[in-house]
C-alpha cells in the first residue's frame, strides 16, 4: 500500500492571512499532483517569535482553522496544518497541530508537549514557555492507510513520545518543526533518522523556508525518512514543495527482518502512558 505525501516548505510573513492563503494555494497544487496527505510547517502562519504567539493565536474553530479545514475538504486530502498558536477560554496559548480528513473534519490535534526552552552557548537562545503552555496528551489519527502519529518539533528529541505512538499502531509520524541554524545542521537529520530507526516508521518533518533576515532563522530541509533510516526525499533551505510516495508495506517488511519492537524485554522494562486522551 502506498500513500503520496506533499511537504510544503513556505516563507512565513507577518501577514497571517497571506500565509494562510498561500498555504491553501499550495494545498491545491499538491492535490493536483495526487497527494493523499499534505503537511505544513510549524507556525506556518506566524513568524516564530514568543511575543507573536499570543497575538496570532485563535481558538479552535477560528478563521485560519476554518480555512485549512476548507482546503482539506475542497481538495479531498488529509491535511496536517503545520502548527498555529491556539488560545483557550482560560487565556492559555498552545503550539497546536491540527489534522483534517478528506472531508475537512478535525480528526487529530496535538499540542506541543515539550516546550523549546534552550540556551546554547554561542548559539540559539529561545524560551517558548514565556508565552506558551505545554500540551499533555499523546495524539494520533486514523486514515485508510493506517494510523498516523503527531509530534511537534522539540517533541522529537524525547524518544518516549515516538515510541508511545508506535505502540498505538502508528506507521507514520508527522512532525511540523522549525529547527534553527544552531540545532538544524547539527541534529535535524540525525534525530529524524534515529526516531525512524528506533520505531521502524516513516518520519515526515516539515519546516519553514529559511529567511536570513529574520530574528529566528529556520534551517529548512523538510524531509521524509523511511523505516530503514534512509532519507527518501529532502529539500534545501528555499521555499517549495516535495512530493514523496510512502511504501507502507515496507514498514512491515523492516519490522519482520529486524524485529526490535517484539524483542523488547518487557519482563525487565516497560513504557507506560500515564494520561490518555479521552
Amino acid at each position: 500500500m502506498s500513500m503520496r505525501v506533499a511537504l510544503i516548505q513556505s516563507v512565513v510573513v507577518a501577514d497571517k492571512q497571506a500565509n494562510v492563503t498561500h498555504a491553501a494555494s499550495q494545498i491545491r497544487l499538491a492535490a493536483r499532483q495526487g497527494a493523499d496527505m499534505v503537511v505544513l510547517a510549524e507556525m506556518f502562519c506566524c513568524p516564530y517569535q514568543t511575543a507573536n504567539f499570543p497575538v496570532y493565536a485563535e481558538q479552535e474553530g477560528g478563521p485560519a482553522f476554518v480555512q485549512m479545514a476548507t482546503a482539506a475538504r475542497e481538495n479531498a486530502v488529509y491535511l496536517v496544518a503545520g502548527t498555529m498558536p491556539e488560545s483557550d477560554a482560560a487565556g492559555n496559548v498552545y503550539n497546536t497541530a491540527y489534522a483534517f480528513d478528506r472531508d475537512g473534519r478535525l480528526v487529530g490535534k496535538h499540542r506541543k508537549m515539550h516546550l523549546f526552552d534552550i540556551a546554547v552557548q554561542g548559539g540559539q537562545h529561545f524560551k517558548e514557555s514565556d508565552t506558551l503552555t505545554a500540551g499533555d496528551t499523546v495524539n494520533a489519527f486514523d486514515t485508510e492507510f493506517g494510523r498516523i502519529g503527531l509530534v511537534v518539533c522539540y517533541d522529537i528529541r524525547f524518544p518516549e513520545l515516538s515510541r508511545l505512538l508506535t505502540d498505538r499502531g502508528a506507521k507514520v509520524i508527522v512532525v511540523p518543526a522549525a529547527f534553527n541554524m544552531t540545532t538544524g545542521p547539527a541534529h535535524w537529520d540525525i534525530l529524524f533518522r534515529s526516531r525512524a530507526l528506533d520505531n521502524q516508521v516513516y518520519l515526515i518533518g516539515v519546516a519553514p523556508a529559511r529567511q536570513e533576515s529574520e530574528r529566528y532563522v529556520s534551517y529548512g530541509h523538510s524531509l521524509v525518512v523511511s523505516p530503514w533510516g534512509d532519507i527518501v526525499s529532502q529539500m534545501g533551505a528555499e521555499a517549495g514543495m516535495v512530493v514523496a510516495d510512502l511504501d507502507l508495506d515496507r514498514v512491515d517488511r523492516v519490522r519482520q527482518q529486524i524485529p526490535v519492537l517484539t524483542q523488547r524485554r518487557r519482563d525487565v522494562y516497560e513504557l507506560v502512558e500515564m494520561k490518555q486522551r479521552p
